[in-house]
């Protein structure tokens, strides 16, 4: 079950081949495409969006994320265009897995795999800005706002502004206070980071921050 943050306080797989076509033009590429749906509806893509497969995304194994791509079906010529969010196939010779929606949209979905021809498209005019993604890592949870405001105080000499508490909403139980310190941009330094303080703290995750997230005082 997910749940959303909605306030935050400071302290007072395998190879695969890619096969391609000697007269796709630059930039394309042709091969197999295929697509998935559950189980991984629902779950984190690879680029930390969670993944939903009525949206027009897809994964492929080394396009840079927001990459946006038409994808033509040879057998049909139907084509969709999907953004690039997620990491795969890791199947011998598929080159794109579509999310169900855009497989839907180029009649997919029955035989499961068709040939394919992917060209790399600007961002459509009303494609939303990709949000730069940061991470924190949580060093608490509690249900008393009192622990948390203790815990805070006590990190502020090692990590100034960024240690503050985050009051996380859920639906029909009391509201929970996350004690979250640092921002990073980069995975490998949260990781870095929530391993040093697990050794000091004892408990230490990583975190991704959703920057629609308001911070309230």
């Amino acid at each position: 079950m997910f749940v959303s943050i909605v306030a935050s306080a400071s302290c007072a797989k395998k190879k695969r081949v890619t096969t391609h076509s000697p007269h796709a033009p630059a930039g394309s590429e042709t091969g197999l495409a295929s697509w998935y749906g559950y189980p991984y509806h629902g779950r984190a893509a690879a680029n930390g969006e969670i993944y939903d497969m009525e949206k027009m995304t897809a994964a492929h194994r080394t396009l840079p994320f927001g990459t946006w791509v038409r994808v033509t079906n040879l057998t049909n010529n139907k084509t969709v265009e999907v953004r690039i969010t997620d990491r795969g196939p890791f199947v011998d010779g598929r080159i794109i897995d579509l999310s169900r929606a855009a497989a839907r949209a180029i009649d997919l979905i029955g035989p499961g795999i068709a040939q394919v021809r992917l060209d790399i498209i600007p961002p459509p005019a009303n494609a939303p800005t990709p949000a730069a993604v940061s991470y924190s890592i949580q060093i608490g949870v509690f249900s008393d706002r009192d622990r948390a405001e203790r815990l805070c105080q006590s990190l502020e000499p090692q990590f100034g502004s960024s240690v503050r508490i985050v009051a996380q909403r859920q639906p029909g139980r009391p509201d929970v206070w996350r004690v979250l310190a640092g921002a990073m941009s980069n995975l490998e330094d949260a990781n870095a980071l929530a391993a040093r303080l697990r050794q000091q703290l004892g408990e230490a995750l990583v975190v991704r921050i959703d920057p629609a997230v308001s911070d309230a005082p």
